[in-house]
């Protein structure tokens, strides 16, 4: 009488026997090796959110990202017209007293401010950076020297009506700093070849928040005459510096040996280039290509000024934070294609893998990235890479030896991980044209796992795999 086999044996018989169940398996195990992933991504933002607030902290101390508006030349104007107020008055009518409330036309006086802009505004700067540290992190800050020159015309085209007075001995002059602090030395300006001393804060602060303040001389005896004005701007910032197109015609160049800078705002340079020895850009923007006038009365144009800024910004062209979690990102890839290898290997070798033995294999490549981010925040990562990665190609292909018993088979699988890591490496290096490599790079990898296993009789081995 034939031995029956129990359910438990008949199950255990189709798990070993069948490779749909194990290519089942192995996909199983892919997809939950994607939650140790997503929490090496949520390590990266953690690490990379801790940089950010250290790169703050820094930056509140040496100064925050620099905006020069102006300067721009302010002018009281006394303004007398007839105001229309309501008062109450008090009737008594015998023993009982009336409260009425009547119009009465008064004279009303208020001063009003003329901004005038300058007709033409030069800036020639120079940003010297530095790195500071905070911890294991670096912050990169900059000095900046610019030599600031122009000139005003003083005809402004002031509507007459109710116009009383204007107090051309009370003009101010004002120069915005978005950032105080980063004011290295004291200033002097050159006003109408005189030397002039400013005082901190703005009077205007609807159109300049902050910045300084300089008292002008009487301006009635040099109406329509040109006012050249110059000063040297020694200024420490961090991040970004912008400049604000107050002049009828404003040039601004700005060179550093910084070699990844971001031209932003609402101009671009009209010439600029960039090298590992640093950057060179040039602006050239006239009063038509700005939504603001020359000169008007009160604050009608604050936010105008604000949004015509225009700069660079010191970036990192790929700091490692990104290229961490760029690479984390092809963890999938690493994953899949290690494990076909293995798989590949028992198929055709005749070779028992257990689904734990897999399941150590897919650690060991997600522990890769932790190694990555750990290391290259001390040390430079293109080398952090190279260890991270090696770590890992040497575990797994250690543990392989053991498992394929095939010193052939293990030689196969270290050439497939260093070109998965070494196609990885490349892949996050290149950070405008990491999308292109990478589909092309994963199509060559379809394309190859396709030929190789053309010849592959799937329905044979599924009745032979035993």
């Amino acid at each position: 009488m034939k031995n029956e086999h129990s359910i438990p044996d008949r199950a255990q018989s189709i798990l070993k026997n069948t490779i749909s169940i194990k290519l089942i398996l192995i996909l199983s195990l892919i997809l939950l090796l994607l939650i140790p992933t997503s929490y090496v991504k949520s390590l990266i933002e953690e690490r990379e959110t801790i940089n950010q607030e250290a790169n703050q902290e820094v930056r509140s101390k040496w100064a925050n990202e620099q905006t020069i508006n102006g300067p721009i030349i302010s002018i009281p104007l006394l303004y007398e017209f007839d105001k229309e107020v309501e008062k109450e008055v008090k009737f008594k009518d015998g023993k009982e007293i009336r409260t009425e409330i009547v119009k009465e036309i008064i004279k009303h006086e208020e001063t009003r401010l003329l901004h005038i802009l300058p007709e033409e505004l030069y800036v020639d700067g120079t940003l010297k950076t530095e790195q500071l540290h905070r911890g294991i992190y670096d912050i990169i800050v900059y000095r900046s020297d610019s030599k600031i020159e122009g000139h005003f015309i003083i005809n402004p085209d002031i509507d007459p009506k109710g116009l009383k007075s204007i107090h051309w001995n009370k003009a101010f002059l004002t120069l915005g700093i978005s950032d105080l602090r980063g004011i290295n030395e004291a200033l002097k300006i050159e006003f109408n070849k005189q030397h002039l001393y400013p005082k901190p804060g703005s009077r205007i602060p609807q159109m300049v928040p902050s910045g300084i303040t300089v008292e002008l001389p009487d301006l009635s005896e040099n109406l329509e005459k040109p006012i050249e004005f110059s000063l040297n701007l020694n200024l420490q910032g961090s991040g970004n510096i912008s400049f604000v197109p107050v002049g009828g015609i404003t040039k601004v160049k700005v060179q550093s040996e910084w070699s990844s800078p971001s031209f932003e705002g609402k101009f671009l340079p009209d010439s600029r280039s960039v090298s590992d020895s640093g950057f060179n850009s040039d602006w050239e923007i006239l009063h038509l290509n700005r939504n603001f006038p020359q000169s008007w009365i009160d604050n009608k144009y604050a936010s105008s000024l604000k949004n015509a800024a225009f700069g660079v910004n010191l970036i990192l062209a790929l700091d490692d934070y990104q290229k961490a979690m760029r690479s984390a990102k092809y963890a999938i890839m690493t994953i899949a294609l290690t494990f076909l290898v293995f798989f590949l290997v028992e198929i055709l070798n005749n070779r028992k893998i257990h689904p734990f033995q897999y399941t150590l294999v897919g650690l060991a490549l997600c522990l890769f990235y932790v190694l990555l981010i750990s290391i290259s925040e001390h040390i430079d990562f293109n080398l952090a890479y190279a260890m991270s990665s090696m770590i890992t190609i040497a575990s797994i292909c250690s543990y392989s030896l053991s498992v394929f018993k095939n010193k052939k088979l293990a030689l196969v699988l270290l050439a497939t991980l260093i070109g998965i890591y070494g196609f990885l490496f490349v892949t996050i290096q290149l950070a405008d044209y990491a999308l292109l490599m990478g589909s092309i790079g994963l199509s060559l990898i379809l394309s190859t796992t396709m030929y190789f296993t053309r010849n592959i009789n799937w329905y044979q081995l599924q009745t032979n795999f035993n």
